[in-house]
């Protein structure tokens, strides 16, 4: 009965001391602790630790729900080698480490559609968070539509500050946003905000050159490639697009004309 009453008021106590984790597995641990003889201390310590990582773990569920990457978007996924100007062991390092965003610097991949700019942007995402940081994936316009919004209600000020809890931003399709004032002045101010303080993951089809179709003023245009340039890594994707890779990988495999495997297809 004793030993009934003692582990509910443990239950209670523990509770109280908001140790969850601690809560569903100490009989398992005391259990085996009994029968391999451990010191009190071992105990005490694997509870903490057992704590700690069982936090960590739903810490980084509930970020890579916030972040809403890109599902099966991995760097194990990512065929670095088909796009040999990007350095697996550069990207793999710039996961790993962690002092550029601590200093608010940008990564840029620029290249045409399809050559996997946006499958790396998530996938880099994704690493970040299982070590510990925040990040949110949003395609540019989606997101530019939202501040917007925040804006004819009197509210943009306060939308780019809740970003703000993102170590990471990620704006994929840069390019899309539509040549309207009103979206490249939010996009603009977005950008600005996070100058140095945060850092934003950048994905183009355009080269820094051809940003004019983004910002309708050439000030503006300058003015947000120097923020988004200055202590940035800047990848150049310069492959044939995923798609036409593998159409043709299976025109050379099926030995016929592409346009006869898809009347075929059509059939």
């Amino acid at each position: 009965m004793s030993q009934t009453i003692d582990a509910a008021r443990l239950t209670l106590l523990l509770n109280d001391l908001r140790l969850p984790a601690i809560k569903q597995g100490w009989a398992a641990f005391a259990q085996r602790a009994d029968k391999e003889g451990w010191p009190a201390a071992r105990l005490l310590a694997t509870l903490a630790e057992h704590e700690i990582a069982e936090r960590d773990r739903r810490r980084i569920e509930r970020h890579l729900v916030e972040a809403r990457l890109l599902p099966g978007k991995t760097l194990d996924a990512f065929e670095f080698d088909t796009v040999p100007m990007v350095s697996k062991a550069h990207v793999m390092a710039i996961c790993a480490r962690d002092s550029w965003i601590d200093k608010g610097a940008n990564l840029i991949l620029i290249g045409g559609p399809g050559g996997g700019k946006t499958h790396l942007a998530s996938a880099i995402g994704l690493a970040l968070v299982e070590n510990g940081w925040r990040v949110l994936f949003a395609r540019t316009s989606d997101l530019v539509q939202k501040l917007q919004v925040a804006r004819r209600e009197l509210g943009l000020e306060a939308a780019i500050n809740r970003l703000d809890r993102f170590h990471l931003l990620i704006l994929d399709d840069l390019a899309y946003v539509s040549k309207d004032q009103a979206e490249t002045s939010v996009l603009f101010e977005l950008i600005s905000a996070r100058y140095e303080r945060r850092s934003t993951l950048i994905t183009a089809n355009q080269p820094f050159g051809a940003w004019g179709k983004v910002f309708p003023d050439p000030a503006m245009t300058l003015a947000a490639v120097d923020r988004l340039v200055h202590h940035a890594t800047i990848f150049e994707i310069n492959v044939d697009s995923y798609r036409r890779r593998l159409n043709a990988s299976t025109k050379a495999r099926d030995g016929r004309p592409v346009t006869q495997r898809r009347r075929t297809s059509a059939m």
